[in-house]
């Protein structure tokens, strides 16, 4: 694996903060924009930045208050760095790519091509060169298209999104690829919260949460389980203030303490700029990674235990009865649970599983908002069906106040699933395309993440094309990852700025640069918008409002429009040029393939946008019964051999994605440094370390492959007992490809493990 070191690594370690945000954030967010472009830009991005008919933040997918109470600085430090980050005034010239080969330039830190600013123009690395070229527009895009044409089949390729791209962009993408004839559709999902999808899929009959905003500022108890909002989405902790100022309370279940869930000072409100803030987590329950399967099933069975002492007073037998189907199997198993494999699971006691039980009966509205921590790991869907049950079982599904919510993190993830990004959509969605564009697009599903990986590497795939995102560095088993990519006859790769799949690339290569959300975008005169979706199925649209980085730039939908028009001339007859030209004509057809999105283009002028209906609230269920269904889970625990530490892989502070901005992580104090690795100080001293010391990390799996991360240091953390915690994308290489959730699929970056080795000197 290559381009893993940063030349500044000088580790300093200060003590974990017990606080987020205030007016650090601030300075933070400030200081590294003025970094990267100037005050007037700087300005011009920030006041633009979730505000009605302006900017949507690219940093997570949060949802916005309704334009009526919505502060002018709806933004958080990361995402004042990301926008800001994307609105450089540092280029990327076809100089540089004269002075900088391939195989240099692979040998660079992600954060230092990240810093080297905006692409300029389409750039190609021929077969017989390592240098990057200039290339006309014409020409890479008939080069693509006459690849795709030469395929022995449509099978052969692969095209790839990150949650980045538009409604309208994903909407085009999904209709080239199955106009062309394949559903290999892989996207960033499949790596995050594809075990989300499956979970509620099965047990509730759509892949979505059931939550708004409203909701959670009225909830009485709110689970924040397997993620960190003061670093990856903090204006939840916006949200969690509300509910806390409304009397409700929030259970935090994590490995590691975070501060954001310790105590919120809100840098918009007096109390949080002299204050002492908002305390967020009225609990929090340090639990062994992998242990939420243990806690929820304990939860559950505590649950029935008090329906029996008091028959009629804890469970809602009306949903129960009305809504639900597989109770009786599911209460006859889950009174199967053994306490001590829950401690042994979950390292917690049972009066501290108790006392939550405590707080979910004084409850009358639940919400379980969850991230990667939970569908990251092995019993991934398990877990989330556990803890459907857990919410059926006082009817805390399809009421206000309660439901559940996946809290996704690119901007617009959960729409290009919507539009159709995805290996597997339903028959109903193709039928609808058939219909609307007079092709009959292909039944068959397509490949993952994981799996176009495993057919890159076989030859099965040899032509991968990627819009936004860096495929390399979000997916597992970096080496493995690596050597699939080389092996492709053609990638090309539609970006705003370099990254490690610019570099790690097939027998020859295209960087096709794109406009970002911020910049304008004008198509025949005329200034277009896009739209995206947020976690909570909030529809809105979003304007860029810088001036392009480049005269050369496209936008994603030109491109794709240009490349399918090259690619299929007119069969199917699908108005291409028209959708380059005028968005509205895109909107127009989603309108008539996508359920929900009738009336589109009017529905969207509104500032605040619309929400997509969800059927669970209204006491739908689109499962083969049409009831919501009961799960029974079985037990199910890792267990790391002597010796040996079960790894989460997480993000630092100043990182979005897989690319870091800065080498701090301010919150857990780690400074000046990435290769570390956090672990409990009597873990380390049983282990035979002491903190600092150098180490190797070495996973284990039953392939007999030594997959090892090497020169980390050792940092004496506060991490649950036989964890340990160290950041992505350095430690992709140790999750072995084949590592993966039962039935997602998705890789299991949350539960590798791992042995500690002292790090031999050269």
């Amino acid at each position: 694996m290559t381009g893993t070191q940063d030349p500044a690594d000088d580790l300093s370690v200060t003590p974990p903060k017990k606080w987020a945000t205030g007016l650090p954030a601030v300075a933070h967010a400030l200081q590294y924009s003025l970094t990267q472009t100037s005050p007037r830009r700087t300005a011009l991005t920030l006041f633009n930045l979730n505000q009605g008919n302006g900017i949507d933040c690219p940093g997570c997918a949060w949802p916005d208050p309704d334009p009526k109470h919505r502060p002018m600085n709806e933004y958080c430090e990361n995402g004042a760095k990301h926008v800001n980050d994307e609105a450089t005034s540092h280029r990327i010239t076809r100089d540089f790519f004269r002075q900088h080969s391939v195989t240099e330039l692979d040998q660079k830190s992600d954060r230092w091509l990240n810093q080297q600013g905006r692409l300029t123009e389409p750039m190609i690395k021929r077969s017989d060169s390592d240098f990057y070229e200039p290339i006309s527009w014409d020409d890479a895009l008939d080069l693509i298209a006459g690849q795709l044409r030469e395929l022995d089949s449509p099978d052969e390729a692969l095209f790839y999104t990150s949650g980045r791209l538009s409604n309208e962009a994903a909407f085009l993408l999904q209709l080239f690829a199955r106009a062309y004839g394949t559903n290999n559709l892989p996207d960033c999902s499949n790596m995050c919260h594809e075990s989300s999808g499956s979970a509620m899929q099965e047990t509730l009959g759509i892949g979505k949460g059931s939550v708004s905003l409203d909701d959670l500022h009225h909830s009485d108890l709110i689970f924040v389980i397997g993620q960190n909002p003061g670093t990856n989405h903090p204006r939840m902790l916006s949200a969690l203030e509300k509910t806390k100022a409304n009397g409700g309370e929030v259970v935090a279940i994590n490995p590691l303490p975070e501060a954001g869930l310790m105590r919120f000072k809100n840098p918009q409100k007096i109390r949080g700029v002299l204050g002492r803030g908002t305390a967020i987590a009225d609990q929090f329950l340090q639990i062994r990674p992998g242990g939420d399967l243990a806690l929820f099933k304990a939860l559950n069975l505590l649950l029935l235990e008090a329906e029996d002492a008091a028959p009629g007073t804890v469970l809602d037998h009306q949903f129960i009865q009305q809504h639900t189907t597989g109770f009786d199997e599911f209460a006859r198993q889950a009174r199967q649970l053994s306490w001590d494999q829950v401690h042994a699971a979950t390292g917690l006691t049972r009066e501290e599983i108790e006392r939550v039980r405590d707080r979910v009966l004084a409850s009358n509205s639940v919400i379980a908002c969850w991230a990667m921590g939970l569908t990251q790991q092995k019993h991934g869907v398990a877990t989330i069906r556990e803890i459907v049950n857990f919410l059926m079982l006082r009817g805390n599904i399809g009421k206000p106040g309660a439901g559940v919510c996946p809290v996704r993190g690119h901007s617009n993830v959960q729409g290009d699933r919507t539009m159709g990004i995805w290996e597997r959509m339903p028959q109903t969605f193709l039928d609808a395309l058939q219909r609307e564009f007079d092709f009959n697009p292909p039944r068959e599903h397509g490949w993952d993440s994981v799996d176009s990986i495993r057919a890159m590497l076989d030859g099965r795939a040899r032509l991968f094309l990627g819009v936004a995102g860096n495929f390399v560095r979000a997916t597992p088993d970096s080496d493995i990852t690596e050597k699939a990519m080389r092996q492709c006859k053609l990638t090309a790769h539609i970006s705003t700025k370099l990254n490690r799949s610019h570099t790690v690339c097939g027998e020859t290569a295209l960087i096709l640069p794109t406009l970002g959300r911020s910049d304008r975008d004008v198509q025949n005169g005329i200034e277009q918008f896009v739209t995206v979706e947020d976690s909570m199925s909030m529809v809105h649209a979003s304007r860029g409002r810088l001036e392009p980085a480049s005269d050369h730039l496209l936008s994603e939908v030109a491109i794709l429009s240009r490349l399918a028009r090259r690619t299929l001339g007119d069969q199917p007859d699908i108005p291409w040029e028209q959708f380059e030209t005028d968005y509205d004509t895109i909107r127009d057809r989603i309108s008539r393939v996508v359920p929900d999105f009738q009336d589109f283009n009017h529905r969207v002028a509104d500032p605040a946008g619309f929400a997509l209906p969800n059927p669970v609230n209204r006491g739908e269920f689109r499962t083969p019964s049409g009831k919501a269904v009961f799960s029974s889970n079985a037990f199910e625990m890792l267990e790391p051999p002597e010796g040996h530490l079960i790894l989460q892989s997480l993000r630092s502070h100043d990182q979005w994605n897989t690319i870091p901005y800065a080498m701090d992580d301010r919150y857990r104090g780690i400074h000046n440094a990435r290769r570390i690795v956090l672990v409990n100080p009597d873990d380390l001293h049983d282990l035979g370390f002491t903190d600092r010391d150098q180490v190797d990390l070495v996973s284990i799996w039953h392939d007999g492959v030594e997959r090892r991360a090497p020169g980390f240091r050792a940092v004496a953390y506060p991490t649950a007992r036989g964890s340990a915690a160290a950041y992505y994308p350095e430690t992709n290489v140790l999750v072995p490809l084949d590592s993966v959730a039962d039935v997602s699929n998705t890789p299991t970056s949350k539960g590798i493990i791992v042995r500690l080795e002292p790090t031999t000197q050269n």
